[in-house]
């Protein structure tokens, strides 16, 4: 991580030696399908791989359908009352599902003693840009049409940045219900993939590749200018957003989509933080009790979502 400049919002974690080793054998088992999921056929494969985290103790589930959009509840044995985490799936907006993230997902909610729901937006190519937006929007609205009012953003990877597209228009309306925070893990902050870890991180991500990429943002975006506000939160107004949490690992392509959000959001003022995870892929978190950077930021996130939930001014 020698290219990363200090920061006083940037904290570095060192690779332990047992995630060394444990992410070696993760290399040679992922990396000869490097950059091949791609398309509406890789759907179910992708579910498959998020169906294989481990479930949490002490957390069971429900579907559900909040706002008029269906998705599925992480209900926490031990979950504070009036809180809620709305969690954004990832997928690059053309897989996933909230059934498929529900263990992932109630990992984080057991971690922050909270329910979680994950909404089943619409997703591309069947549904393009702004259908996704226009679901969790739908979503958020119908969790406070239900008296919640004290809710934080929290999403992975394209749902990442869904969660900070979404944070940015709700502060924009001036609604009475603001999120407490976000937390964003991994997010697709840039549709226009300028980022330099495009390249300088090429050979090290072990999944993606640009132009595996390219093709399913093109699924989304449709005739939709990828630095527009609605599609790439980088682009967004960044003033007056609550406090922001994002982790990222350093060996992803997806690395200054995460770096140059938490730096123009800083710029406006906001308390942001990173948290860059070395040796990480992308997906790390969801690795939990297997992985000693997934455990450790899972109990970083949590604290940090209990924290913002409950001192949520109404």
């Amino acid at each position: 991580m020698n290219d990363i400049i200090k920061k006083a919002y940037l904290t570095s974690h060192p690779i332990t030696v047992d995630d060394k080793a444990k992410i070696f054998a993760l290399r040679a088992m992922v990396e000869p399908l490097k950059g091949k999921l791609q398309g509406i056929a890789a759907r179910e494969p992708f579910d498959g791989i998020m169906n294989r985290v481990s479930p949490p103790d002490g957390v069971f589930f429900e579907s559900d359908n909040v706002g008029g959009i269906s998705g599925w509840w992480c209900r926490p044995s031990n979950a504070r009352s009036g809180e809620v985490i709305l969690h954004l799936h990832g997928g690059w907006f053309n897989w996933g599902s909230a059934l498929a993230f529900r263990h992932f997902v109630g990992h984080i909610a057991a971690h922050a003693s909270v329910d979680a729901f994950i909404p089943d937006y619409r997703l591309a190519p069947e549904h393009p840009h702004p259908a996704a937006i226009e679901d969790v929007l739908s979503c958020y609205d119908g969790l406070i049409k239900r008296g919640i009012k004290r809710i934080a953003l929290v999403g992975d990877s394209a749902g990442g940045g869904l969660a900070l597209v979404l944070l940015s228009l709700v502060i924009a309306r001036r609604k009475s219900v603001i999120p407490a925070g976000a937390v964003a893990l991994s997010p697709v902050t840039d549709l226009s993939l300028a980022g330099d870890s495009w390249e300088t991180r090429a050979s090290a991500d072990p999944y993606f590749t640009r132009l595996q990429v390219a093709g399913l943002v093109q699924a989304y975006l449709g005739k939709m200018n990828p630095t527009d506000h609605l599609a790439s939160a980088l682009y967004g107004n960044l003033t007056d957003l609550p406090p922001i949490r994002v982790h990222v690992g350093d060996d992803e392509v997806l690395l200054d989509d995460s770096r140059r959000y938490v730096d123009r959001a800083v710029a406006a003022g906001v308390d942001a933080q990173l948290h860059i995870w070395e040796g990480m892929p992308h997906g790390f978190a969801s690795n939990a009790g297997k992985f000693d950077a997934a455990n450790n930021a899972l109990a970083m996130i949590g604290q940090f979502l209990t924290e913002r939930l409950a001192g949520t001014t109404l």
